[in-house]
């Protein structure tokens, strides 16, 4: 969302209280927190907001003040919100950064919807790589080939190495050539980069993903779609094994 804000404004969101409807389920921390990440992603709060006082928090929400409390910690920890002593709790700004962390926190959660989200993805990239490898230019070969060779040359450099392997999927996306397609996979971008940012520091994830990504690339340069079909289903099926080991950690 993009928005005009006063970060300085003193005076509190006047209907955020009245958005706020009862916790239904036994108060809790994480039901609190994602009441609010509910009204945030929905465009509800605006960054800059003074967010009301616990006290009005925990009376819109019907919850004990502990768990509004326990919440907004967990929110400032994440960056979300900025708790300042004597003033209250603030949005913060930066809210291109805001869906990569309510995406890590719903991980954090399990989420339903993060959840079906992840599926979603798993099954378009499939699609992807099918109509990539039916459509793909020798030009187009060669751009996912230098992603590839990115991504190998990443090194110790987790943040290149992230960025390169997102180029890649974004690429199939591009080759597919089917604007939709390309539109939901680049509108779940946030989802790519939280699942690498999770998974990069598990043993064999540099090399597992390579060896999935250079049999991706080997079925669309031999305009197999059913082979890049089967290429991207078993990287999917590994990265999220990946994605669910780091969960337990």
């Amino acid at each position: 969302m993009t928005v005009t804000s006063q970060p300085d404004q003193q005076s509190p969101a006047p209907d955020l209280a009245q958005l706020l409807r009862p916790v239904v389920r036994e108060s809790s921390v994480s039901e609190v927190a994602k009441r609010l990440l509910d009204h945030l992603s929905a465009g509800d709060i605006r960054p800059g907001t003074r967010l009301p006082a616990e006290r009005q928090l925990a009376e819109a929400l019907g919850v004990a003040r502990s768990s509004v409390r326990g919440a907004l910690s967990a929110l400032d920890v994440l960056g979300i919100i900025e708790i300042r002593p004597g003033s209250g709790s603030y949005v913060r700004e930066g809210t291109s950064e805001f869906l990569p962390r309510a995406i890590n926190w719903g991980l954090m959660l399990g989420q339903r919807r993060t959840q079906d989200l992840v599926e979603v993805r798993t099954h378009m990239e499939g699609v992807s790589a099918r109509l990539a490898a039916e459509r793909a230019t020798d030009a187009d070969v060669a751009l996912l080939e230098g992603h590839l060779s990115h991504m190998r040359e990443a090194g110790d450099d987790v943040q290149a190495f992230i960025d390169a392997d997102i180029a890649f999927h974004l690429e199939c996306a591009r080759i597919a050539r089917n604007s939709v397609l390309s539109d939901i996979l680049h509108s779940i971008r946030a989802l790519l980069q939280v699942w690498m940012e999770r998974v990069s520091d598990l043993e064999d994830t540099v090399s597992g993903t390579l060896c999935e990504h250079d049999a991706v690339l080997q079925a669309i340069r031999a305009r197999d779609p059913e082979a890049a079909d089967r290429a991207m289903a078993e990287h999917m099926r590994m990265a999220s094994a990946r994605l669910r080991t780091s969960m337990e950690h």
